[in-house]
């Protein structure tokens, strides 16, 4: 069975409400064995979603919309499809009696339109809304199945999950389900991971390899689709394998997490505590370690020292190291590596690292754009600095700079 995704809405189509339902619901359906091959967002417009409904039909067996179901006079998925298929709108009476006690128990009145959230197409199957007063629908006609779902996840996950899942079931069976690994990168680019995975990706059938790229991590999905899950699984390790074999040293996890949270687990593994320094990074690299819950027991804390004063002040890096005509700089190795032995110092962690570069746009002290060095600094043993030349504009510099520290801490702990 093929499907279409329509997401209904002009909030959608202004960029102000990030369409997070797509992705869930194509994750959805493809555990249920049904392809999802188009998505399509069309803005509160009658003969704009009339249209998509008319090109989803030529291309797919089931249309999935969310979106529309709501009180005003703008949500018009349910109108719109029910007159495309010559059916009248009724009134849902549970879902009405639902409403009238849900305003009563809070003391405030009712007004008309909510009572368009009671709306249900004429002869489908009414989708019971736990979190929220929308009833959805589902529906065949001519061959083609519908499934109208509520914008706001919190309304559609339960929705798809409970009734929409079940009576697909019923309609369609269980069909091959989509077997998936995620294999996570970092220290490597996407063109260079391409490059060395370049026969396995041009001779794919099953499983499928399937890369994706964000700042600073590179992430691949293998899937295979089949009845049999163990014979799926096998599949997917045997594949596994032979990228481990080549790439073994950036793949950080073999699930969908973060590097970052890749970096505290093996902190918490062995029950050390790490501290960072930051320069051109500007608090960057402590951000995306606190972004991760339980970091405290890990992180102890930050130090943004942004200017060559701030360095020598809370640091103790000397003035001699940082200005004049013969000294190494700001950016350099040397004083990336006091920067990660003084933070893990004052701080007392087991790790000190430590970032300081050059962001753009403009060079500084001679030295380029996208020039980086990061400090690795363990409690009793030796400091690596590396060196990176990262390109891009200055948020794609700092992005990359804080992802290759972390990388390069991933790396050190596993020594």
């Amino acid at each position: 069975m093929k499907a279409e995704i329509i997401a209904v809405g002009t909030e959608l189509l202004l960029g102000q409400i990030v369409n997070t339902n797509a992705r869930y619901l194509s994750q959805g359906l493809a555990a249920l064995g049904i392809d999802v091959f188009f998505q399509t967002v069309v803005g509160d417009n009658d003969a704009r979603i009339r249209q998509a409904i008319e090109t989803a039909r030529s291309r797919a067996d089931l249309l999935l919309f969310t979106g529309g179901l709501g009180p005003t006079m703008d949500d018009l998925t349910k109108d719109v499809l029910a007159g495309y298929l010559g059916r009248r709108i009724l009134i849902h009476e549970p879902t009405m009696e639902a409403m009238e006690r849900f305003f009563a128990s809070r003391g405030s009145h009712m007004v008309e339109s909510n009572r368009r959230q009671a709306n249900w197409i004429e002869g489908s199957e009414p989708l019971e809304n736990e979190a929220g007063l929308a009833v959805g629908n589902a529906l065949e006609q001519d061959g083609t199945r519908y499934i109208l779902l509520p914008g706001p996840p919190k309304e559609m996950v339960p929705m798809f999950e409970g009734p929409a899942t079940r009576w697909l079931l019923a309609e369609i069976g269980a069909g091959a389900p989509l077997h998936s690994r995620i294999l996570r990168f970092a220290g490597i680019g996407e063109s260079r991971l391409e490059h060395e995975l370049i026969d396995l990706i041009e001779s794919q059938s099953d499983p499928t390899i399937a890369p994706y790229a964000k700042e600073g991590e590179v992430a691949i999905r293998l899937s295979s689709k089949s009845a049999d899950e163990a014979q799926a699984l096998d599949r997917i390790e045997r594949m596994a394998q032979r990228i481990r074999e080549r790439l073994g040293a950036h793949i950080y996890a073999e699930e969908d997490i973060s590097l970052e949270e890749a970096v505290l687990r093996r902190l918490r593994t062995r029950r050390m505590r790490v501290s960072v320094a930051e320069s051109c990074t500007g608090g960057l690299l402590a951000e995306l370690i606190t972004g991760i819950p339980g970091s405290s027991g890990e992180f102890l804390g930050g130090i943004v020292t942004y200017t060559n004063t701030m360095k020598h002040k809370l640091l103790g890096i000397p003035l001699a190291q940082l200005d004049g005509p013969d000294a190494p700089g700001a950016v350099s190795a040397s004083t990336a590596a006091l920067m990660a032995q003084r933070v893990a110092e004052t701080t007392g962690s087991d790790w000190g690292v430590s970032v300081t570069g050059v962001a753009g746009p403009g060079s500084s002290e001679g030295k380029p754009v996208g020039l980086v060095y990061i400090g690795i600094a363990r409690k009793g043993g030796e400091v690596q600095t590396h060196e990176l030349n990262a390109g891009g504009n200055r948020d794609m510099v700092r992005i990359r700079a804080a992802k290759h520290a972390l990388y390069r801490l991933w790396l050190a702990l596993a020594e």
